[in-house]
């Protein structure tokens, strides 16, 4: 009988799982729009367009782009059911950016 890997994971020594952690972080950070699109949330351009608002060909090109603006990409992960987060890595700190929140923070703070 398979057992799940929660089980399987809590069995493992610490620097086991760190190994593991840190794989899974590798393959996450490795994916593109449209792989994440596809294996995590499993819904078409078509169905991200319609919650977005904006046309199938619009996804299309978004996930096609190299540099996106930082509230389409917002928009976008919000769609597939996830929030963007924005954290600059230094080798002695991470450090998550909180400038680019949501529109009443920014209105709050107009600086």
């Amino acid at each position: 009988m398979a057992r799940p890997f929660k089980e399987l994971r809590d069995r493992m020594r610490p620097e086991a799982r760190e190994r593991v952690d840190r794989r899974v972080r590798e393959t996450l950070l490795d994916m593109s729009l449209q792989e994440l699109r596809q294996r995590v949330s499993g819904i078409t351009q078509t169905e991200v367009a319609d919650l977005m608002k904006v046309t199938q060909g619009a996804i299309s090109q978004l996930e096609k782009r190299h540099d996106v603006l930082l509230s389409n990409l917002a928009e976008y992960i919000r769609a597939l059911g996830g929030k963007l987060e924005l954290i600059a890595r230094f080798p002695d700190s991470d450090v998550r950016i909180t400038q680019f929140g949501s529109e009443k923070k920014r209105g709050a703070a107009n600086d």
